[in-house]
Order: structure tokens, then sequence, then C-alpha cells
């Protein structure tokens, strides 16, 4: 019942357009080879490695607000704005961001998005443009009801390029709860075929609240798109399921991870990755042969990384890579695609205090054997278990 108000509210099959993204005059171009993913099936692994270990992480730049060096403030009338999560499409890396602000908390726009031709996060991740309103301001993508209770805000939660278009999930949120906690009406998925310009929310993609995938993370391998998925609020497991490219707009060509295969109820979903975990990321690591998960614990209020053979795992202890003594207010690690660089993972990080906006960062990881050779430690790794 709340699925079907969202979306007779919404409009079942909403169309969104407005002036084409502005041009910010940036010649960069970059290209990172390409990553060749181990082809996924259920339970196989790739090549067994070690896990790695996180060394240092630090701040590459501030991407959006006054102080950025993208100047989104000035540009596009983005003062304040999170999440960052990222997809290659067509050769460019497109943003997304959450509840996004102007000026003293003025223009509230639930969801916009950047386009990036250099994908290299060792150039900082320039903003060539944003989607623009008449007025040159970061145009909402789609649009939320804000009925508190019924849909507050329409969350944009993870990306993916399929079937030749770009593909958002996002969750309608009908109310932020105290301690990390809040709750959703209903998700579903919408698409683009013009670089982001238009959106278009899929009328048949729709999944009621309490499913477990009120949030995901996209995997693409081996032919398939997998889905991690967890609840709302931030203090769920990790559950995994997948699909064609050609049918991520039919819920009923899912199947879903019970532990040894793969069935077509969302409800046989077991959990791949323990609670709790928040916004969260995964990619191929090339250099180190793993796949690895980034995520916020809200326990710990730390970022923290875990990794693994396959994504169905069994996954790695958890390892601290951000702490909120160090960076108040973190949350929200988003992996750039492709960009394990030299032994470094870069990756979009949220903070709510003292600034309300998205930074670059930069984590350095070495294989275990490696450090654990060079320290004379044989005690393992530092884990959250």
């Amino acid at each position: 019942m709340r699925v079907v108000i969202v979306l007779a509210l919404l409009g079942s099959l909403a169309v969104f357009t407005a002036t084409p993204f502005s041009s910010a005059g940036h010649d960069h171009v970059g290209v990172l080879a390409p990553i060749a993913h181990p082809v996924e099936s259920a339970g196989a692994e790739a090549p067994s490695a070690p896990p790695p270990r996180v060394i240092e992480t630090a701040v590459v730049t501030q991407l959006t607000g006054s102080g950025s060096a993208n100047a989104t403030a000035d540009r596009w009338n983005v003062y304040g704005t999170d999440l960052g999560h990222m997809v290659l499409h067509d050769d460019e890396l497109y943003m997304i961001f959450g509840d996004t602000y102007g000026a003293d908390g003025g223009d509230w726009r639930s969801n916009v998005i950047a386009r990036i031709s250099d994908p290299d996060p060792r150039n900082g991740l320039v903003f060539d443009a944003m989607a623009e309103a008449p007025d040159g301001s970061a145009r909402e993508l789609l649009r939320a009801a804000r009925v508190p209770g019924l849909e507050w805000t329409v969350i944009p939660t993870n990306a993916v390029s399929a079937a030749g278009r770009l593909v958002l999930h996002y969750m309608s949120v009908r109310v932020w709860g105290g301690n990390d906690r809040w709750f959703v009406g209903g998700s579903g998925l919408a698409w683009s075929e013009d670089g982001g310009n238009s959106w278009v929310k899929s009328p048949t993609a729709v999944w009621p609240g309490g499913t477990g995938f009120e949030q995901v993370a996209y995997v693409e391998s081996g032919g398939m798109i997998y889905v991690f998925g967890i609840p709302q609020g931030r203090f769920g497991a990790a559950r995994l399921g997948r699909v064609s490219p050609e049918a991520i707009f039919d819920p009923g060509a899912y199947s879903y991870w019970n532990g040894t295969d793969w069935l077509s109820d969302i409800r046989a979903a077991k959990d791949v990755a323990p609670a709790a975990i928040g916004e969260l990321s995964v990619a191929w690591s090339d250099a180190h042969k793993r796949w690895v998960m980034l995520y916020y614990e809200p326990n710990r209020r730390a970022v923290v990384l875990r990794s693994a053979s396959a994504l169905t795992g069994p996954w790695s202890d958890a390892q601290v890579v951000a702490e909120s003594h160090d960076y108040p207010g973190l949350y929200a690690p988003y992996i750039v695609p492709g960009a394990d660089i030299d032994d470094a993972l870069y990756f979009t990080m949220s903070r709510w205090k003292p600034i309300y906006n998205v930074f670059l960062m930069r984590a350095s990881l070495e294989a275990e054997t490696l450090a654990l050779q060079a320290s004379g430690d044989d005690s393992g790794l530092r884990s959250l278990e």
C-alpha cells in the first residue's frame, strides 16, 4: 500500500528534462586500464590471494562546496551535498549526490549529478559539468513529494551502466529517524538515455520496503549485474542478488544467494557480510586479486574494509580505514570505478560535520603476507570482530 501511494503521488512513469549539462571548459582526459574481473558462479572463487592490509588513509581533495577545487557553490549553487557514488558510462565518469543545498541551507534538491571526463582520481576528479536547471543551478533529477511520513526525500543509492543506459537505484525515504535510523516506503530504478540529462522512473522496477535491498551496491562480473543490498537504516547485514543487464527492470528476473545456490525468492537471500552495514560499495582489486568492500560501520563510527575471493564470500574480517575522531561526521565510502592504482584504493567519503560535503580519499593497501614479513608480525590483521 505504501508503494502504491508513493507511485500515485510521483507518477508511475515520470520523465524529467531540463537544460543539458553545462560545459566547464576542462580538457582533462584520463584513461584507466580495463580490469578483467573473475567470472562469478555459484560459490566459485577467483584464484586465492591474501587479504590486503590498510596502511594509511588521507584526504586527496574536497570535491564539493564553496571550499572545493570544483567550486560547486559558485558554479551550480551546491554549497552542501553528500554521497557521491560513481558509475562509468560511455567512457565518462558520473558522480551522483544525495540531498543538496544552496547557501544557508536553501534550494533543497534530493539528488543531483556531475559528469567527469577524466576518471583518473590522481587528477582530482574535476567536474566538467552538472545537469542544470534553467537558472544554472544543479538540477534535481528525481522529484520528491516532500511530505514527512509519506515521502520526505528520494535518495540515489547506486548506479550502473546497463543495456546502453545509465540506471539509477533510489530509495523513497518516508522519514529520517534518530540514531542512524530511517524508514523507507519503497525503492526502484530510473534510467537515462542521454547521459544523465533526463530521467524516466521505471513503472516495473519497484520494490516495497522491508525486502532488505533498500540500499544497494552494484558490481558487474561475468556478464551479470550483482547487487548487494542492505535494509533501511544502517544496522542490517548485506545480502546478494544478481540479474542479467537486459532484465534489470524486471524484479522477477533476479535471483538471490541463499548460501549455497541462487533462488528467485528475495526472501531466501542470506547474509554474506554481517551487520552493521551503512552505505557500501564493492569493486575488484586487480592489484590484490580480490573483491574489496567498503562501508560505514555505525556502531564504531568508522569506514571499514573487507575482502573476498568471491562475491558470495566468505568475506574477511573488517579493518578500519577511517575513523570519526580523525574525520568527524564521516560516512558513505564509494570506491572510484577502476581506480585500483599503485596499491591504493581511491574512494569518496561524505561528512555531515563540520562541513556537509564530499571528499576524495586515498587508502594505501599492502598485501598481508608482505606486510607481515616486513614487520615480523605473525599475529594477523587488526580486525573489528
